[in-house]
């Protein structure tokens, strides 16, 4: 047989997830010059682009831009995706090995880590990212709902997703309407009630997750105050060391911009932003749902490794609250005969080959990249080094002979597998008829699109677009 990588016998890659670490890790091996590689991009849902297109906040079109690269990179004739494919259920881990040289997972991190507390499973307490897949019209969360007629709600967490959240309570409907949120999140937040929104952090102002752009979009709300009590912005000794040092410019302009914060006045705007800092919450109050969130008083001292810990005071405080949403991790989901390393919800791995076990034996023609490989850290171009990292293993385990050796590598015996199989695969070109769509029902509203919210409705949009092509061959 000729050799692995030639036209004749092309290396063959399967890859799980079609989010920004899919997209990644299919460029860097499309781009390798003397090897001929066909890469198959596999997805659930009959959409592309991951936390780009049901994490990114929809007031963030910019982000959201980095979709260009993905269509770029799908254009490769030697690039195929496969939407509305579910592994495990539709194709298997077996069946992959069937027909790929080496298989990689993509599949991100899914799911919030809980905070342990009483109370934490009250009606009206949420993990955060149900709030953002279900505003972003997510198909999984699109019929859950959410009680806007709370006046006060508590956000715990500082991060990038906590920052959303907030932005996306306190915006007005008039802003919401020049974004893609989804329809029935945005008729929801028309009549919402929320007048009080507060962000519970841990740790200190100089220890803030959130990025300088993030803290400042907040005081540029059209209908929302930002308040920061004075008290909440006195550092430390060891915060203020470390700020004076200099040490890092993000923690010093993001405590400038809160200590002007703190010497605002409000200007009597309809919703105010609350931010509060070294409080961590001990237990949500409630009979029959949430009525009010109970915080402990943090103090920061310096951990063995340098780094400023949050260390409870027992000084406790009652903040009345009818609305929960929990921001303070993620975690990966295990995939069907996949090793998974559950204190850490990643796949086990080492620079991104998959093990059996943390520092075990490698998995043969597995591979993994993104937050499932190394943990939810990092912003949508962490990925990019990230992926070639690990494509970098998979080419080295290539010459050294260390991949699978499929029965059937080919396309056609994929897809003659889905079909018998009865799966409704959707293309790539598929996908780009939804998208049109998609585009041109939200220019009519004045929106940057309105997006499907249902399976169902998506592979009968795509179906009806195609059906004027079909009539016209």
């Amino acid at each position: 047989m000729s050799q692995l990588g030639s036209a004749a016998n092309p290396l063959r890659v399967a890859i799980i997830g079609a989010g920004p670490s899919g997209f990644y890790a299919a460029d860097h091996l499309l781009k390798q010059k003397n090897l001929v590689v066909e890469v198959d991009l596999y997805d659930r849902l009959p959409t592309p682009y991951g936390l780009v297109r049901g994490g990114v906040a929809p007031d963030h079109q910019k982000i959201k831009s980095v979709t260009k690269a993905y269509d770029r990179i799908a254009a490769d004739p030697n690039f195929r995706f496969y939407g509305n494919v579910e592994f495990g259920r539709d194709i298997t881990r077996d069946d992959l090995a069937q027909h790929y040289h080496a298989i990689i997972y993509a599949t991100g991190a899914q799911t919030d880590k809980r905070m342990g507390i009483p109370g934490e499973d009250l009606p009206g307490s949420h993990p955060a990212t149900e709030f953002v897949a279900w505003y972003n019209a997510h198909p999984d969360y699109c019929d859950l709902s959410f009680d806007l007629t709370q006046e006060a709600v508590a956000v715990v967490g500082m991060g990038n997703v906590a920052m959303d959240v907030i932005r996306i309570l306190a915006r007005t409907p008039d802003e919401l309407a020049r974004t893609d949120i989804a329809d029935y999140a945005l008729d929801a937040l028309k009549h919402s009630r929320v007048k009080r929104i507060y962000m519970l952090g841990r740790r200190g102002p100089a220890q803030a997750a959130f990025t300088n752009p993030e803290i400042k979009e907040l005081g540029e709300l059209d209908d929302a105050d930002v308040i920061v009590p004075a008290a909440e912005v006195q550092l430390d000794p060891l915060s203020q060391a470390f700020i004076d040092s200099g040490a890092d410019k993000t923690a010093v302009r993001n405590v400038e911009i809160l200590r002007s914060y703190a010497v605002r006045e409000p200007a009597g705007k309809s919703r105010q932003i609350i931010l509060r800092f070294l409080v961590s919450p001990v237990e949500i109050i409630g009979t029959d749902r949430v009525e009010a969130i109970k915080v402990v008083k943090n103090e920061l001292v310096q951990s063995d490794d340098g780094s400023l810990r949050p260390r409870a005071t027992g000084e406790t405080e009652i903040i009345p609250v009818g609305l929960v949403f929990r921001s303070v991790g993620y975690n990966g989901v295990p995939l069907p005969g996949v090793p998974f390393y559950d204190k850490w919800g990643i796949i086990p791995n080492d620079k991104g080959r998959v093990l059996t076990e943390m520092k075990g034996q490698q998995v043969i023609g597995d591979y993994v990249v993104g937050w499932i490989k190394r943990g939810p850290s990092g912003i949508i171009g962490t990925n990019k080094p990230d992926s070639v990292e690990t494509v970098e293993m998979l080419l080295e385990d290539l010459r050294a002979g260390k991949l699978i050796s499929p029965p059937a590598p080919s396309r056609e015996a994929v897809e003659t597998l889905l079909q018998a199989r009865g799966v409704n695969v959707v293309t790539y070109a598929d996908w780009q008829l939804l998208d049109d769509l998609e585009c041109k029902r939200g220019a009519e509203l004045g929106r940057p699109r309105l997006k499907f919210s249902r399976v169902a409705d998506m592979l009968a949009a795509i179906q009806e677009q195609k059906e004027p092509h079909l009539a016209g061959d």
